[in-house]
């Protein structure tokens, strides 16, 4: 920054026409401290083009049906124990044959995945598409 000592005694101040860009200077380093920060938490490491949704949210049944796989691989509609031979013909007439029924699937914490794909193999068979998986919402805990 040039400064000039006054050669006159006076009131009136010299005119500077020289900018000063130190503000400027400090601006854009924060501005680039900010971006950097900023720059690895906009990225992501799998890249996938997902498509857009515009469906709304499915209302909940009055009557909601679930089907629980129990840690003994037992089936139960509702409360009742279901066979598995029988188990098309119960679930059709829980839903009074409406194939297009959301079917809300329960399984125990110790079922094997491997299980749990055989059990939604037998509503595909029986002709149930619709399948929401349930579970217990909970709270995380802060790790010490």
């Amino acid at each position: 920054m040039a400064s000039r000592i006054r050669e006159s005694a006076g009131d009136e101040l010299e005119e500077n026409h020289e900018i000063n860009v130190t503000p400027f200077i400090d601006v854009m380093l924060v501005l680039l401290i900010i971006f950097m920060v900023a720059a690895p938490l906009a990225t992501v490491d799998v890249n996938v083009d997902l498509p857009a949704s515009t469906a709304a949210a499915a209302p909940r049944p009055d009557k909601p049906v679930y089907l629980t796989l129990k840690e003994d691989l037992s089936l139960a509609l509702g409360n009742e124990t279901v066979p598995r031979q029988s188990f098309a013909a119960v679930l059709d007439r829980q839903t009074d044959g409406d194939k297009e029924a959301r079917i809300f699937l329960r399984a125990d914490r110790m079922v094997g995945y491997g299980d749990l794909m055989e059990v939604m193999n037998l509503l595909r068979a029986a002709g149930y598409l619709k399948v929401a998986l349930v579970g217990i919402e909970t709270v995380p805990q802060e790790q010490p």
